[in-house]
């Protein structure tokens, strides 16, 4: 049993004194059988800990079912480090943010138009109640006081940035406290006056989160905490990407002498990240600073192991610096993880949306063209269909709001896109006398994970209107994409695939030796990759990131399928598995 204790400015582990040099690795975004690769690389960087999140929305993804298998396997995480001898950090507050969809909160919690999130609102609490109940005791027999990994768990997450609700922060506090959480509690935020001022517990060691200007970050958490010792809980060494922007990367040397200024001022540190993984699925969010900007699949981070699993320059430089502060031995690393490139696949079937949408495509009337959550779905796409009568002069649809890009398809003819972020983006078109129906397919591209815009439904939130009128009486299909096995394949024919026709693209390939690989789509424009039935996630020729990180256990021995969702169509009607990523879009043209 080893029992964390914060001694005025030392913090102590059984009595002696120890500092965290913790990294972030997050089981959710890595696949089980990789847990124990990337937690011996974290050990062998001179790391003596982990911390994770723990998202509300992969454990409850509706309502009231909880899951906590497979990729959800918190407890087989924290156990698997305890095994290698890391202690753990758990930070399972409601709210993550970790550029996760929708800062970790479950989208089910919109299906209450008037629900109130992060303060303390009863509904909420409520549904964070029944959230703990089931989360908060998988956790409290894996602490330190009894014998477990976990030393230390965070109350909320960056909430200064948010608000200053502190009745809100104290239930959540007594929420952990009543449930057996009995190790030191902790916040982590920006190191501002506002941040710290709202974000504090009376009573609960308090955290900053900054990449650079250690000496000025911490000098400021002293003004508001003397007698505690310091923690950057987010040492920000790399950062994320968004689509369309260019691919973020951090000098490794730069990234070591801050590391370097913390150490020497005795503070202990957490890196986030240490290895980012994957956004799988639909699960990666978006920020919205003056435009929505929605996250890539890829959650690389440029940090010192890779998407992969590889070691970077990165990691090198930050171990030598931690071996001048203490004992780490020999650098031991696991054996490398094969990667592998299994050339062309052709895909050889084709099945359009609309020949499809009947299997796949929840129905309901409406009369109003309702945002997802209202209608029970929480990710993937939603199409509002409608009958609108002639004749009508040309006149602009107008889509209050889209969230957060829609098709837009009349009488079957596609007619052009609206898109959330480019007010540029509009669909003007005239009515015969016969009328025409009216399609939108509208795609979430993950719900705002950070700022006062959290509150973010998706598909249509207001209305739709044809120049200045609302139209009403709409068909409104919930097309979740979770499951594709109703789909019915026929082999491409050119007279079949129809440019700007969502459509699903299938092929085959054969694996003799399952290894990592990575799918390369360029040439197609913008979709979603299933292997085997798992969602690898979005890719969009916006980039910058081009290939789909697809780690070797999804893969079989044998024949393996390939599924792309694809927006736009493509020409090429093949893509690539090669053994190299591409993250960078520019530097590899």
């Amino acid at each position: 049993m080893s029992i964390l204790s914060l001694d005025g400015k030392q913090m102590m582990l059984d009595g002696k004194p120890i500092r965290l040099i913790a990294g972030a690795i997050h089981y959710f975004r890595v696949v089980p059988e990789y847990w124990e690769d990337r937690l011996r690389k974290l050990k062998a960087c001179g790391f003596n800990t982990v911390e994770t999140y723990v998202p509300w929305n992969f454990h409850e993804p509706k309502e009231g079912q909880f899951q906590f298998e497979g990729m959800a396997d918190l407890e087989g995480f924290i156990r698997t480090a305890g095994e290698l001898g890391l202690y753990v950090i758990v930070r399972p507050s409601p709210y993550i943010c970790a550029e996760w969809e929708f800062g970790g909160l479950p989208a089910w919690l919109l299906a209450d138009p008037g629900m109130r999130l992060r303060c303390y609102n009863k509904p909420f609490m409520d549904k964070i109640d029944a959230y703990y109940d089931e989360l908060i005791p998988r956790i409290a027999p894996l602490q330190s006081t009894k014998g477990g990994p976990v030393i230390a768990v965070q109350i909320e997450n960056e909430y200064g940035s948010y608000g200053n609700d502190i009745k809100y922060l104290t239930y959540l506090k007594d929420a952990l406290l009543e449930r057996g959480i009995d190790v030191p509690l902790f916040t982590s935020d920006g190191p501002t006056d506002f941040m710290l001022q709202g974000g504090m517990v009376p009573g609960v060691w308090a955290t900053a989160n900054f990449g650079s200007r250690s000496e000025e970050a911490f000098a400021k958490l002293q003004e508001y905490q003397p007698d505690q010792p310091l923690m950057c809980m987010e040492y920000w060494n790399g950062w994320f990407d968004h689509w369309g922007e260019e691919h973020h990367t951090r000098d490794a040397a730069d990234v070591a002498q801050v590391l370097d200024d913390m150490l020497a001022a005795g503070a202990s540190v957490n890196f986030y990240m240490f290895h980012g993984g994957t956004n799988f699925g639909f699960y990666s969010g978006a920020n919205h600073g003056g435009k929505y900007e929605p996250t890539i699949t890829s959650y690389d981070y440029d940090v010192p192991v890779g998407e992969s699993g590889d070691i970077t320059e990165k990691f090198h430089a930050v171990r030598e610096v931690i071996a001048r502060y203490e004992d780490i031995g020999e650098l031991e690393l696991p054996p490398a993880i094969p990667k592998k490139s299994y050339g062309t696949v052709a895909m050889t079937a084709y099945a359009s949306l609309n020949d499809s949408a009947e299997g796949l495509a929840t129905v309901v009337q409406s009369t109003c063209p309702e945002p997802m959550e209202l209608v029970g779905q929480n990710y993937g796409f939603i199409r509002y269909t409608t009958k609108l009568s002639g004749p009508r002069e040309s006149s602009k649809l107008n889509i209050q709001e889209v969230r957060d890009r829609a098709m837009v398809f009349v009488d079957g003819e596609y007619k052009g896109v609206i898109e959330r972020w480019n007010p540029d983006s509009e669909v003007e078109f005239a009515v015969p006398a016969e009328g025409v129906t009216v399609s939108v397919l509208v795609e979430n591209m993950g719900r705002v994970n950070y700022g006062p815009l959290l509150k973010d439904p998706k598909g249509v939130t207001e209305g739709i209107r044809f120049g200045q009128q609302f139209l009403y009486d709409w068909a409104i299909e919930s097309l979740p994409l979770d499951d594709l096995a109703s789909l019915s394949f026929q082999p491409i024919g050119q007279s079949q695939v129809q440019a700007n026709q969502p459509a699903f693209f299938k092929g085959e390939f054969q694996v003799d030796e399952p290894a990592d690989t990575f799918l390369n789509v360029k040439g197609w424009t913008k979709g979603v990759a299933y292997i085997n039935g798992f969602n690898l996630g979005r890719y969009w020729e916006a980039g910058p990131q081009e290939t789909l990180y697809i780690p070797g256990p999804l893969l079989k021995q044998g024949v393996n399928e390939l599924i792309l969702f694809e927006l736009h169509g493509s020409a090429k009607h093949e893509v690539a598995l090669q053994d190299y990523p591409v993250l960078d879009r520019s530097s590899a043209e």
